[in-house]
């Protein structure tokens, strides 16, 4: 596609577009395929503006400028029940942080009249498109692109004395431990495990901007004695924290056997993640236990594995399973790799992304 012809606006996550959502999705496209964007004004004229998820809806949901509007959600706010709480205080709380020029209480309603005057809008699981389809027919899955961020794949599948567990993500998405705290204390007392932890040390409750909190006092509530913070006089934890870094993550990772994604299934939101993380794990050649979101059982599923879990029970039994066996381990962080190099591909999430901008565009 030609787009030396055309005006492009985006509304970044941060003004420096250095945010990784940014990176990931539409700066990385339009690196690659060489598109000049500025960032929008609102009452300046456009062929093309793109949204990020944190563009202000109460503004942008009344644009009425000739150019096509491009959504870009992430989290899954229209599965979020109506009476639910936070859902309710969210509207409020982005007007009071500064993220809304304009009073929107109802949250829920504020996407909904987004994503019907946007003229596209990608997000990230068929539940979302499903949902979403009923405010704009013209909805497309697309995934962050992770690949850039590795520097090292697994190779060696063998063990030694200790079983390491590994986990990377945001900060505020450490609460997902709570649900498999009990089978992973229940192994510590067969085997030698430790839990290698990849976040920032720190973060902010409240929008991301309010109340700092340290993550060491998270982990503590999660794991009481079994965390411990200082290690260097020989006490082992069955912890360990790392702060995250963008050298450093693939090598952390890889150097551990068995990487973890538990995730609260009583939470729409966390229910409702795509699966980022996995393919992301994948990538490295790391064998993978996850929550079982409806996306992480679609995509076990077409890669011919089970390694999804409901319960305790099953995270105790599938644990338990792949730390005993090394060629299992080898055999699924294969099968792992090989899907997610074919089906998540640089080529395919550029195809996809050129299908996107070819419906906006009528080209």
């Amino acid at each position: 596609m030609d787009f030396s012809r055309l005006r492009i606006g985006f509304v970044p996550m941060s003004d420096a577009q250095m945010h990784p959502f940014d990176l990931r999705n539409f700066v990385y496209y339009a690196r690659k395929r060489n598109i000049k964007f500025e960032i929008a004004k609102f009452n300046e004229e456009y062929d093309v503006i793109v949204l990020s998820p944190r563009a202000d809806l109460s503004v942008w949901s009344r644009y009425q400028g000739k150019a096509k509007l491009i959504y870009l959600t992430v989290d899954s706010y229209l599965a979020i029940p109506p009476f639910d709480i936070k859902g309710i205080l969210r509207g409020l709380a982005k007007y009071v942080a500064g993220e809304h020029k304009n009073l929107k209480l109802n949250y829920s309603l504020a996407v909904r009249q987004m994503c019907s005057r946007a003229d596209t809008v990608v997000c990230t699981t068929l539940e979302q498109k499903e949902d979403i389809q009923n405010y704009c027919k013209n909805v497309h899955i697309i995934l962050d692109f992770n690949s850039q961020i590795i520097r090292q794949e697994k190779l060696d599948y063998k063990v030694g004395k200790c079983i390491n567990l590994v986990w990377e993500g945001q900060a505020e998405n450490i609460q997902g431990f709570a649900q498999i705290k009990k089978p992973l204390l229940e192994l510590r007392k067969k085997y030698h495990i430790a839990l290698h932890i990849i976040t920032d040390l720190e973060r902010r409750k409240y929008m991301n901007k309010y109340r700092e909190v340290s993550v060491l006092d998270d982990l503590r509530r999660i794991f009481g004695s079994a965390y411990l913070s200082n290690t260097a006089s020989g006490n082992g934890s069955f912890v360990y924290l790392y702060q995250w870094n963008l050298e450093m993550l693939s090598r952390i990772v890889t150097g551990a056997d068995i990487a973890i994604i538990p995730l609260n299934l009583a939470d729409p939101l966390m229910r409702g993640k795509p699966e980022n993380k996995l393919i992301l794990f994948w990538r490295m050649g790391m064998p993978v236990i996850v929550s079982s979101t409806p996306a992480y059982r679609r995509v076990m599923v077409q890669c011919g594995l089970d390694l999804c879990c409901r319960d305790d029970s099953q995270w105790l039994a599938k644990l338990e399973e792949l730390i005993a066996d090394s060629a299992k381990r080898e055999s699924v962080a294969i099968k792992g790799k090989a899907f997610a190099d074919q089906y998540y591909s640089e080529e395919e999430y550029l195809k996809q992304w050129d299908c996107l901008f070819q419906s906006v565009l009528g080209k």
